[in-house]
């Protein structure tokens, strides 16, 4: 199931799905360590003698976030019950806290007793072995603890802080499902203590006037250790939960629209989705510089394995966003984690785990016949540098960049140069942008210019000319031979890759591919050259999903997820990023504020087919429109924020021309 919700504030994280439950906790880094995802955690609530676990399919309503900020707007409506719930939920900004703030309005003209439910499913340290949950009497909170992480949770809706009544106990063992069932008759055990395979919950009683209504506040401080975590949970208290929730309200707010950019001309929706894209992006960026894919855990259903990860790839094209949002500091921790994580031999690894560990990999570090090859992607090391080139333009900051240079940028491009193919010049074999296939790719290729440019502007900077030189020639060659061999004269179009083949033979791959797109965007050719300007012709006419959906899939006959057969009207599921790259360059392209039309239609294109909350997946049904595969996807949000920038930079060369 999608995320509809993620606030976050670079160490503490959490995600909700579309039924209004919370499923991802991450700390103390973003995407490291999940402490929930295996189960729900679920919210209550007892009535008149009724009971209702609190989901989208019984209660009427919306997920929503406040404009322009992390604080949830999620209102919910049970006509059955004569209940509205109107609920704001927030990471603190700067503290490691999630608060809710809940009003139950009655809808009936008559006095209600309510009882709110609290259930905590915590799997710490994501494998469920040696927790312990007990009742702290001196907070009146449950805490759940195992080794350095300790999260204490308290609710106030009376007088005095603190739950009403709890319960700890076994899940999952011996036919218990968990303390959740012990609410569902309106009263909990008591039970003060549980070790093992444990869950919890908590309950507070809320007294709602006739045609009235009642606030009541939640929430879950974490920490290494006890009294750290109390100390949070005294300042919830002494300051008061809607405190908190307002100066994050107002932090976000002024973190999002410092930003100088010209939204004339934009459907203010368009400018939302914007502002609502770089928001999310920073839920998925972790304090000490990781930048991760994506914080569903849902994804563990595929292969036991999640998009947690920080690939360096997906890290440079976020980061690049962040750049030109003026985002110096996050984007100095990105190139301070890289400097970090870089291999001696000067290349990225497929993927790192948020604390800069190496993460899981498919990429095999030898071939079919047992020859060692190197399991990296170049494009993830080349595009490091290449963002890195665009710091140094927007900041020009030589003191970020000087610790980087020889460690990172030289031990970088002087791979680069040295790991080539002896035939053609081009970048040597090594896997594609999707992790599929292994050959010389044209976005690789691209991006390897890119990165060795950025690396010569480097080099002259720091005073290394014969540096600069070499990165400069090794540019060149790999351009020129860009176009000799992935050029199709006959097809008028790039291809997508060269497989090379034992005997050394160069065997082209003609399927069309959304990743040629990399061909104008590190600057290999202008986007107005004729040799891109009909291969974009090509990749929109066969990409183009043919249904009332639209949006364009990542390649011919794209597997992933696939949900339909028929290849020639729905060459893949639409993916947000492609749509996005045509988008990207119809922009670029336009000579006219006419022309920008065409981008500006396909932004709208995503904002119709965002969740209500704004948030965009991987992909999308491309019979229903529904997300598939993770949501949030960080990738598709930064290349929404990327379109709105280039729109917004080749709009104001347009109006100064007089175009």
């Amino acid at each position: 199931m999608p995320r509809d919700l993620a606030i976050g504030n670079g160490r503490l994280l959490v995600a909700f799905d579309g039924d209004y439950r919370v499923r991802d906790i991450y700390f103390p880094h973003v995407g490291l360590w999940n402490h929930a995802g295996h189960d729900p955690f679920r919210f209550g609530i007892w009535v008149d003698g009724a009971f209702d676990w609190i989901t989208a399919r019984n209660w009427n309503g919306t997920l929503r976030y406040r404009p322009d900020t992390l604080v949830s707007d999620v209102r919910l409506v049970n006509d059955e019950l004569g209940l509205e719930l109107v609920c704001a939920d927030t990471v603190d900004f700067h503290r490691p806290i999630y608060v809710r703030r809940m009003v139950v309005r009655d809808l009936r003209g008559a006095p209600r007793h309510v009882k709110l439910f609290f259930h905590h499913d915590f799997y710490l340290f994501r494998d469920g072995v040696g927790d312990t949950t007990y009742f702290d009497p001196l907070t009146r909170g449950i805490v759940h603890h195992k080794r350095d992480v300790l999260f204490m949770a308290n609710a106030w809706a009376g007088e005095q802080p603190g739950f009403d009544q709890v319960s700890t106990g076994t899940k999952h063992l011996h036919g218990l499902e968990g303390t959740w069932r012990d609410a569902e008759d309106g009263n909990l055990s008591g039970n003060a203590i549980a070790q093992g395979l444990v869950d919890s919950t908590g309950g507070v009683d809320v007294r709602v006037p006739a045609g009235g209504d009642a606030v009541a506040h939640y929430w879950l401080a974490v920490g290494d250790e006890f009294f750290a975590v109390k100390d949070e949970n005294d300042m919830v208290v002494r300051r008061g939960p809607d405190a908190l929730i307002e100066r994050t309200n107002h932090y976000w707010r002024h973190w999002v629209t410092r930003e100088d950019l010209d939204f004339t001309g934009l459907d203010p929706a368009v400018r939302d989705l914007y502002r609502r894209s770089m928001l999310i992006v920073r839920t998925q960026t972790d304090d000490d510089g990781a930048i991760i894919a994506a914080n569903d855990s849902d994804i563990l259903q595929f292969g036991r394995d999640t998009y947690t990860y920080m690939w360096p790839r997906d890290g440079a094209l976020v980061v690049h966003v962040l750049i030109q949002g003026d985002h110096r500091e996050l984007a100095r921790r990105f190139f301070d984690f890289c400097l970090r994580t870089i291999q001696p031999g000067g290349f990225m690894l497929h993927k790192y785990n948020p604390d800069g560990t190496p993460g899981s990999s498919w990429h095999p570090w030898a071939d079919a016949d047992g020859n060692r090859i190197l399991p990296i992607q170049e494009d993830e090391t080349s595009l490091v540098l290449w963002a890195l080139g665009a710091y140094d333009e927007r900041f020009k900051d030589t003191e970020v960049v000087k610790p980087l240079y020889a460690p990172l940028i030289k031990r970088a491009a002087d791979f680069m140069v040295r790991f080539r193919h002896r035939e053609t010049g081009l970048p040597a074999p090594s896997w594609d942008l999707w992790e599929e296939r292994y050959g010389i790719h044209t976005f690789t290729v691209a991006s390897v210019y890119g990165g060795l440019r950025a690396a010569a502007e480097f080099a002259r900077g720091f005073g290394e000319e014969a540096a600069a030189d070499e990165y400069d020639t090794a540019a060149a060659e790999i351009r020129e031979a860009a176009f000799e061999h992935l050029y199709d004269e006959g097809e008028q179009r790039f291809i997508r890759r060269l497989e090379v083949t034992d005997d050394g033979a160069l065997i082209p791959d003609m399927t069309i591919d959304a990743s040629v797109c990399g061909v104008w965007r590190f600057g290999l050719c202008e986007p107005t050259d004729e040799r891109c300007v009909s291969t974009m012709h090509s990749l929109r006419d066969r990409l183009w999903v043919k249904t009332d959906i639209g949006g364009v899939a990542r390649y011919e006959d794209d597997y992933y997820h696939r949900v339909s057969d028929d290849i020639e009207r729905i060459p893949g599921n639409p993916w947000f990023i492609c749509t996005l790259w045509l988008a990207q360059w119809e922009a670029a392209a336009a000579q006219s504020m006419d022309d920008l039309e065409r981008a500006h239609e396909l932004m709208r294109w995503v904002v119709d087919r965002a969740l209500p909350s704004g948030t965009l997946a991987e992909q999308v049904h491309p019979l229903t429109g529904q997300p598939l595969s993770v949501s949030p996807l960080t990738w598709s949000h930064a290349e929404f924020a990327a379109t709105v920038q280039q729109y917004v930079a080749r709009a104001r060369e347009l109006r100064g021309r007089g175009g």
